[in-house]
């Protein structure tokens, strides 16, 4: 059987897939599979490291246009959220018996430690799963472009999107029935193209130190565990 491609990877997940079928609150079920596909993962003697979303508590974006609430007030909220997120990953996975730390780039140590590199480092080289939360810490970032921070500065093989399509396509795949998806994908051709990959900030830090971003089906058992080895699984953007 093949071994990992990659050593150390970054998983991002939005707070919607958490969420279920309604994408809001916190589903048990796919918490429960999210924790079995994670632990499919590290028992590769992969070092899995997560950054999650808030988008099913609230989006700080959204939010701060539809309730009248100031920006930067709306995006700390959504920072909350995915601590809260976070914690659940955490107990997901503890419960299947890996040993797993949140890390938030807020202050709240009553929950969960402070973002510190070499200790996120020392966790994984333990290896425990790490959950980063909070995003970068600041407004008007995204989570997508925390995950692409956090990859750089824990030196991850890969970053890997799981998503509710299974890649990215040339169109919207749900309105679309002749959409086509890109199985390879390079990073100033889904810039030029305006693929939604992630967010433009995340994604040009992602292309300026060529780290490879894998776009997958979450809910495609066993998805992850084919990305880490190195297998064709949903679209691979790299650089050209």
């Amino acid at each position: 059987m093949a071994g990992p491609q990659y050593n150390r990877v970054l998983l991002k997940i939005s707070g919607e897939a958490l969420g279920g079928p309604t994408g809001t609150g916190l589903h048990a079920e796919t918490l429960a599979y999210l924790a079995r596909e994670v632990i499919a993962v590290h028992e590769l003697g992969v070092q899995v490291a997560i950054v999650v979303g808030g988008g099913n508590f609230i989006r700080g974006e959204v939010f701060s246009v539809q309730g009248g609430i100031d920006r930067t007030v709306a995006d700390q909220m959504g920072m909350l959220g995915t601590i809260m997120n976070g914690l659940a990953i955490q107990s997901a996975i503890e419960k299947l018996g890996v040993p797993t730390r949140v890390q938030s780039a807020i202050n709240v140590s009553a929950v969960c430690e402070p973002f510190i590199k070499r200790r996120a480092e020392r966790h994984l080289e333990k290896q425990r799963v790490v959950v980063f939360a909070a995003g970068t810490g600041n407004p008007y970032f995204s989570t997508d472009t925390a995950a692409a921070l956090r990859a750089l500065e824990i030196q991850a093989g890969c970053l890997i999107k799981a998503t509710k399509v299974d890649g990215v396509y040339d169109k919207d795949p749900k309105k679309h029935d002749d959409a086509v998806k890109y199985r390879t994908l390079g990073y100033n051709e889904a810039l030029s193209k305006r693929l939604a990959v992630m967010d433009p900030t995340a994604f040009t830090l992602c292309r300026e130190h060529n780290l490879p971003v894998i776009v997958l089906d979450l809910h495609e058992q066993g998805s992850m565990v084919r990305a880490v080895k190195g297998e064709p699984v949903g679209t691979l953007v790299e650089g050209e």
